[in-house]
């Protein structure tokens, strides 16, 4: 049985952008090295196909913090500075939380998950 997070530990963004990666699970991705991937969730885990160790939620959640703090304007994946930037920066690309790049939806940070 998965274990999950006691929830009123996050803020409602951060509850938000669990959700929308649960939405883009099994998606391709793209690393900014060309390197093609695709990740699920279990629990309070994000496993990447490339990749045997999982991205804790905490990790996620902290990436996720640095880029609301930075606007969105993330420069590459180790400005994040978190285990895995290399494949939380091109989801969070996708979701709109960093400008710029490949995947980007133009919503930028200020977005903050809240769909």
């Amino acid at each position: 049985m998965a274990n999950y997070a006691n929830t009123s530990l996050y803020t409602p963004q951060e509850i938000a952008l669990w959700t929308r990666l649960e939405a883009l699970a099994g998606t391709e991705l793209v690393t900014a090295k060309g390197l093609h991937f695709r990740f699920t969730l279990r629990g309070n885990e994000l496993f990447v196909d490339r990749k045997e160790k999982s991205i804790t939620r905490s990790t996620v959640n902290q990436a996720y913090r640095k880029a609301v703090e930075l606007s969105g304007a993330v420069p590459g994946p180790k400005t994040l500075g978190t285990f895995g930037a290399s494949y939380l920066y091109p989801i969070f690309q996708r979701l709109g939380i960093i400008d710029g790049g490949l995947f980007s939806s133009g919503k930028g940070a200020d977005d903050h998950c809240g769909d």
